[in-house]
Parts: C-alpha cells; sequence; structure tokens
C-alpha cells in the first residue's frame, strides 16, 4: 500500500526553482498534518517545513525561511512545496511525512512516509 507519493524532484540551477507534490493514495489524511524532511547522503534527517491540517498553520526551518512555501489542497490530498531561490546546499532527498499529532519537527513523530524524491541544485 502506497499512501504518500512524491513527485517533482529533480536538477536545477542555483538561483532556480522547483515544486514538489506529495499525494496521498490509498487513503485519506484526515485530520493529518504533514510535513517535509530532506537528507543529504552522510548528514542527519532535516526538517524542512510543516503544515497542520484545518488551519493551515506552517512552520519553516531557518535553512529555508523566504524561500519555500508550503501549502496542501484537502481536496486533493495533496501537499506541495514550492522552492525558490535554491541553493547547492538545499541538495537532498525530500520526503513527505504525515502525523495526527500537529506539526513536529522531529521525525520521528511522523508515522507515515512517502518514498522521496532527489533535488539537486548546481552551483
Amino acid at each position: 500500500q502506497v499512501q504518500l507519493v512524491v513527485s517533482g524532484g529533480g536538477l536545477v540551477q542555483a538561483g532556480g526553482s522547483l515544486r514538489l507534490s506529495c499525494a496521498a493514495s490509498g487513503r485519506t489524511f484526515s485530520g493529518y498534518a504533514m510535513a517535509w524532511f530532506r537528507q543529504a547522503p552522510g548528514k542527519e534527517r532535516e526538517f524542512v517545513a510543516g503544515i497542520g491540517w484545518s488551519l493551515g498553520t506552517t512552520y519553516y526551518g531557518d535553512a529555508v525561511k523566504g524561500r519555500f512555501t508550503i501549502s496542501r489542497d484537502n481536496a486533493k490530498n495533496t501537499m506541495y512545496l514550492q522552492m525558490n531561490s535554491l541553493k547547492p546546499e538545499d541538495t537532498a532527498v525530500y520526503f513527505c511525512a504525515a502525523n495526527q499529532l500537529g506539526i513536529r519537527t522531529s521525525g520521528t513523530s511522523y508515522d507515515y512516509w512517502g518514498q522521496g524524491t532527489q533535488v539537486t541544485v548546481s552551483s
């Protein structure tokens, strides 16, 4: 069963933009908070951004504030991450996740994970 399907990764030049999507399949994530994490080779998993279910509350990691925007379309059961002004340091595998607790910055607080998509930013 695939619950979170991620798409939109790719290769982009520094300063460019990408838009990631995370679509739920097999179930509806009603009432769930959702979040984006990323992990570069040899580095720890890092919180990128999170969004609540009904109120649209958002929270961003310091590294992406002002550059990334998280959003969701509950009718489509899909979450998005608009990434602008990309930097080489943004290069990582990006994951989407969901939980029933609300936005958390720790990955251990999330029960459901997507497969990840590679984002590579060249200098």
